[in-house]
């Protein structure tokens, strides 16, 4: 027969199947959506032309509620008092003026080469590490819904690297994965250390004008520059992570329909003033300060456009992030005067967590382009 739960368990079991019915009832729009794209995945992810869109539908929502967070989560918080739309449409239109640059000037490329390059991938198929499934191929169901996984781990307010997830499904080659790999991993180091630097050397100065909540307007329009720099400079990087699941060179229906659904999920973002995943900016201190949020973007800026011109190889941007906010945390927790160990350890189980969070999304990243490309299996072993 059976045994019984104790009755001093009962208790407890009753409380976790409540919880977990309401977490069902809280995000079940969000999971009959996630339901609906694996079977829609399913019925069409063999139609090339059907599955292309829909994979690009899918990683656009998941990079903008995941990744764009990362330039625009400082901003979104610091401006919450201003109206939704004119946040929209100041993302909105730096979007469209960047990838239409890249588009004209690229011949039909809006990723400024990072996944499009004859004259460095001269040999390779459609000049890319990265090459799209060819109609007789066809896509993968895994590499259609992998966006649907990201959204996943983004619900569950995982900082994943849509980099490592998005781009190693459509890898040519292991050398593609390792490189995005160490190019990201240096990019964290570096950046951490940046911001260390910025927030330690700069703490007492920082403390003594930041004192209050009061602040010159100067800040404001110093925000919206360096802010629109960073948005500007991160699709530099980025796009190719949304534009992966499309023609290399996009004709002018292709694009309107690129830049067009992209600049509509903009609008649903700032709507909804970020998504789950915008909690990890908003619990860091003082972020809603305009003048932390200028001093961060400042700082995660000229990493980007130091990795952007280094080099044509993707970063995850995602631990260039990581790497600001996390060395940012860590330097205010040691300059603080206040006795104990208390908001040290807090600060480094929070940016530990970020980690592993991240570490967790590399490596169902790894797992799912070894699910997809069998070449990449046979060139590890």
């Amino acid at each position: 027969m059976p045994q019984k739960s104790s009755p001093q368990l009962q208790p407890v079991l009753a409380r976790r199947r409540f919880n977990f019915l309401e977490i069902v009832l809280r995000e079940r729009s969000f999971l009959l959506l996630i339901v609906l794209g694996f079977t829609i995945s399913g019925i069409f992810y063999q139609v090339h032309s059907v599955a292309m869109w829909l994979g690009f539908i899918f990683a656009g929502y998941a990079a903008v509620a995941n990744d764009s967070i990362q330039t625009l989560g400082t901003f979104i918080v610091s401006n919450a008092r201003r109206p939704w739309w004119i946040l929209w449409l100041f993302a909105g239109l730096i979007f469209l003026a960047v990838v239409s640059f890249s588009w004209i000037v690229f011949d039909g490329d809006v990723t400024y080469q990072r996944i499009y390059n004859p004259s460095k991938y001269p040999d390779l198929p459609q000049h890319s590490p990265y090459p799209q499934p060819t109609a007789e191929q066809g896509f993968s169901f895994i590499q259609v819904v992998a966006p649907l996984i990201l959204l996943v781990l983004t619900r569950l307010r995982m900082p994943v690297s849509t980099t490592f997830l998005l781009l190693s499904c459509f890898s040519a080659s292991a050398s593609g994965i390792s490189s995005v790999f160490v190019k990201s991993v240096s990019g964290y180091g570096m950046a951490f250390v940046l911001s260390m630097v910025i927030w330690i050397g700069g703490y007492s100065i920082i403390r003594k004008f930041f004192s209050g909540r009061r602040h010159a307007k100067g800040w404001i329009v110093a925000q919206w520059l360096i802010s629109g720099t960073l948005w500007g400079v991160w699709l530099m990087q980025d796009a190719a992570n949304i534009a992966v699941y499309l023609p290399r060179q996009l004709n002018i229906w292709e694009f309107l329909g690129f830049a067009g659904l992209i600049f509509a999920g903009l609008g649903l973002l700032m709507y909804q003033r970020g998504d789950k995943i915008q909690n990890i900016v908003s619990e860091k201190k003082r972020i809603d300060d305009v003048r932390a949020a200028t001093l961060i973007d400042f700082s995660y800026a000229i990493m980007l456009i130091y990795k952007l011109f280094i080099s044509t190889v993707p970063m995850s941007t995602t631990w260039v992030f990581l790497g600001i906010i996390g060395g940012r945390e860590i330097a205010i927790s040691i300059m603080r005067k206040k006795s104990g160990f208390h908001h040290k350890r807090i600060a480094i189980k929070m940016v530990l967590r970020d980690v592993v969070f991240a570490l967790i999304g590399l490596l169902v990243s790894i797992i799912l382009a070894l699910a997809v490309n069998q070449q990449l299996i046979d060139e590890l072993l």
